[in-house]
């Protein structure tokens, strides 16, 4: 049972614009969990604001937070902080930032938002690593060797070449049940990606799949009498069979699950794929995809200064 001496719970309905920001960040991680985000986000988030709240006197109210206020706070945690603040760190902070003054200012606790005018500084993380296609060609022929070998493993070329394929996720893959597969599909065999969480339901989508990859499915399907889960295993172990894979093509570089999703997306991209449709298939947002599309891009070698237009 609850302690009847704690606090009750703290709402925009206690909080005014005379309110210190303690009170305020409580009502705001209620307000975060209420909407569901993840527990990480939310300790990220509020954690942000306690470095705020740490910076400023105590006994500063909200209303009194200036714009200039948090440019130097900003600053602060740069230079004179003493920690080190990564681009990506300071990028999410930023975004701290605008997500709790605009919460106070939507629910009319402030008239006006102080880190409207702050500006957002968003950092692109380095290129992927992507196979060539000549690197492609030779692990799928590792992989192949696999399948041919005596006794036949068909497990190793069935995973690469669905990671190549559909460019799906880690997490992903080992969701995948056999159901999921629906390979007498009238447009042609099918995967669909499904999350249990109905917080996620809007990254579900149908991949295509080639009438090559279900004949080796099948016959995988038949080593492994596979009846439930496509990859009984665990994330490490399939880790290590692209590991397998890397090595025995003498590949420099580490194949893994996010180089198979970059380099099946670079395929789509280079075959003249429709944008949308290479978002959709990749199940992100379209938020996530600015950052994507512009990697693709840069790796495809096309000019930086395209119109976005899509």
């Amino acid at each position: 049972m609850p302690d009847m001496t704690d606090p009750p719970p703290v709402s925009t309905a206690h909080i005014t614009s005379d309110t210190t920001l303690e009170p305020a960040i409580q009502g705001w991680e209620i307000y975060l969990n209420d909407q569901g985000r993840s527990i990480h986000t939310v300790k990220a988030f509020t954690a942000d604001i306690q470095l705020l709240a740490g910076y400023l006197p105590p006994d500063r109210s909200l209303g009194s937070i200036s714009t200039a206020d948090l440019n130097q706070f900003l600053e602060w945690m740069q230079k004179g902080r003493g920690v080190p603040c990564s681009p990506k760190t300071l990028a999410r902070r930023i975004t701290s930032l605008k997500a709790f003054f605009r919460w106070l200012h939507e629910n009319g606790v402030i008239l006006v938002d102080p880190a409207e005018r702050v500006i957002q500084r968003s950092v692109i993380s380095p290129l992927p690593d992507v196979l060539t296609e000549d690197e492609m060609e030779a692990v799928l022929e590792v992989a192949q060797n696999y399948r041919r070998a005596s006794p036949p493993d068909a497990r190793y070329y069935t995973l690469l070449a669905l990671l190549l394929q559909t460019g799906i996720k880690k997490s992903e893959c080992l969701g995948i049940s056999a159901n999921h597969l629906d390979l007498e599909a009238p447009g042609g065999p099918q995967l669909f990606i499904r999350y249990p969480n109905p917080k996620y339901r809007y990254k579900e989508r149908k991949i295509a799949l080639t009438e090559d990859w279900v004949e080796v499915y099948h016959e995988y399907q038949h080593q492994y009498e596979i009846k439930d889960q496509l990859f009984p295993w665990s994330p490490r172990r399939l880790e290590y069979l692209l590991e397998d894979l890397s090595e025995q093509t003498g590949l420099e570089k580490h194949l893994s699950f996010d180089m198979c999703r970059w380099t099946c997306s670079l395929l789509d991209w280079n075959a003249g794929i429709e944008p949308e449709k290479i978002r959709q298939k990749l199940g992100i947002s379209k938020i996530q995809w600015r950052e994507v599309r512009m990697k693709l891009r840069k790796l495809a070698g096309e000019d930086e200064a395209l119109s976005e237009t899509e």
